[in-house]
This record gives structure tokens, sequence and C-alpha cells, in this order.
């Protein structure tokens, strides 16, 4: 399956007792299929997956794989900090036939060398030993852990076929640029889309996005029309509406801007996540009102 466009990195939708609400899940990424995403990033920072245990994870597994949703569609996160925790859910995942793997590296110990993030990755692979799409997960500012240019190298050299992807949400354009042009066969995701039409201009497969959660509509237009006169216009625009969110607690105010639209359900967090303040959700809402999402 080519893998390519706007996909949304889902919020978790909780019901009062902080339990995932599979139902409010399942609808949800339905109206962002129907709006136009690609397709689903599923337990990824946007989806506090790190604030659920493993069977909690498990068990959502399960209960996507089993309903309406179109798997293929779906990518699942699936990096903890034990392999062996790593691996159980990563079978689960292949077993399902999802369309991919979103795989953070191990981010609790750090000044780790490229030799040991390897041989996590190797072992991760040799111990699921099933045909896979695996995507890098790159996000130094919250793993703290870089994946250079050397390890990429080795693990694509290595594993070819089974590492296909990374979504960089590094935030740094010029090393997304350089892995594009360093390796053409791999499918490089901006995790913005303040980058999508760049990354696309330059060869890469597009973005995957938290803020798409609610700017899908517009996103889906520069995918679909980024070769178009209208492209760099759809661009910008697409842009200053991600930019409203930056510097505020994404998973907050993304559940926030949904509740506000009725579903008072969205406005559960798990802890450490908190909400934000009326004043900034006020003042959030009032500026979103001029984009058409």
């Amino acid at each position: 399956m080519v893998i390519n466009g706007v996909y949304t990195a889902t919020v978790t939708p909780l019901k009062d007792d902080l339990s995932v609400n599979t139902d409010m899940l399942v609808e949800h990424c339905q109206n962002l299929l129907a709006s136009g995403s690609t397709g689903i990033a599923l337990l990824g920072t946007t989806g506090e997956a790190n604030s659920f245990s493993v069977e909690e994870r498990m068990q959502l597994i399960d209960a996507i794989a089993e309903g309406p949703l179109p798997n293929q569609k779906i990518m699942v996160g699936t990096g903890c900090c034990a392999l062996p925790d790593t691996i159980r859910l990563t079978k689960t995942v292949v077993d399902h036939g999802f369309g991919g793997i979103l795989l953070l590296p191990p981010f609790y110990y750090k000044q780790v060398t490229d030799s040991g993030l390897f041989d996590y990755f190797d072992q991760v692979i040799q111990s699921v030993a099933a045909e896979m799409s695996i995507f890098l997960y790159h996000f130094p500012k919250m793993t703290g852990v870089d994946l250079s240019m050397p390890l990429l190298e080795k693990l694509l050299t290595a594993y070819p076929n089974t590492i296909v992807g990374m979504k960089d949400s590094s935030g740094d354009w010029t090393h997304m640029r350089d892995i594009i042009k360093a390796f053409p066969d791999f499918k490089l995701f901006a995790g913005t889309e303040k980058y999508l039409l760049s990354t696309l201009k330059n060869g890469g497969a597009g973005c995957i996005s938290a803020t798409t959660n609610i700017t899908i509509k517009m996103a889906a237009k520069v995918w679909l029309g980024w070769l178009s006169d209208e492209a760099d216009v759809l661009q910008r625009e697409l842009t200053r509406a991600r930019s409203l969110f930056e510097g505020l607690p994404f998973v907050a105010a993304i559940k926030q801007v949904l509740a506000s639209r009725g579903n008072l359900s969205w406005k559960y967090l798990r802890p450490p996540n908190s909400s934000i303040s009326k004043e900034e959700l006020d003042t959030l809402l009032e500026n979103l009102k001029e984009f058409p999402i």
C-alpha cells in the first residue's frame, strides 16, 4: 500500500473516569477521513500514548482493529522504553494488519549511542520477524534522542524493506530536507503541516500532524492541490492556522477546541496534561473563526 499525504495524529477521547472512549475515537477518525485525512496516526504523542499502560494500549489496538475503520489507513505508535513492551505492541499491530508502525526510540536514557539505538530497532524487527512497515518517530524535543544520519543509513542498509519512513517532529526543516535528499526512497513526513508543501516539493511523503485534528480540511486542500497555482496561497493560510496553536500544550488545546463544538467529553485529559486557561481558549477560538475548519 502506498502511504503518502496528510495523516492526522489523532487525540484520544476519554471518559470521565479517564478510560479510553473507543466509540468517540472511531467516530472522530471517521470524520477525519471524511474531511480529507489520508490516514490516521494512532497512539502517538498527541494521542497521550505514554500516559496509558501497555494493557490499555493493547485493548485499544484490539478494539480499533475489530471496528469499522480501514486498518490499512492507520499507523500505530508502539515505541516504549522497555524493549519487551515495544515488541509486544508491535506484534499486535502487525497481526491486525494495520498500515504501519510509528516507532519512537527508547527515550528514558540519554547519551545513548547509535550502536545502542541500532540494537534496539534490530531486536524489535528480529523479534517480530514479520513483514511490516516501520516509520521511525524523530522527536528529540520530547525524547532527548537524536536519530542521526549515520544511524539512518545503517538501519536502511540493514532493513531497506522494513524501515520505510519517518515522522520528523524536530521542527528543523534543513534536517528534513537533508534526509529527503540523502534517502530518496525513504518516506519523510514532516511532523507539522507548516512544512507540508515544502516536503512535497522536495520529494517527501507529506505530514503527520497533531493540529490537523482541527485543520484537516485546509491541509487536505494543500495535499490535493500541491501542484496547482494556488498551492503557495493555500499553504500560507494553513501555516497561519497551525501557528495559532504554537506556544500552547497541543493535546489540551486541541481537545478543548473539539469540546467547544458541543461534545464536552473531549475535555478529559490524563495527568500530567491539564487544560489551558479560559483566556487562552477564548483567544484561540476567536482567532480560528477566520479559517475554514
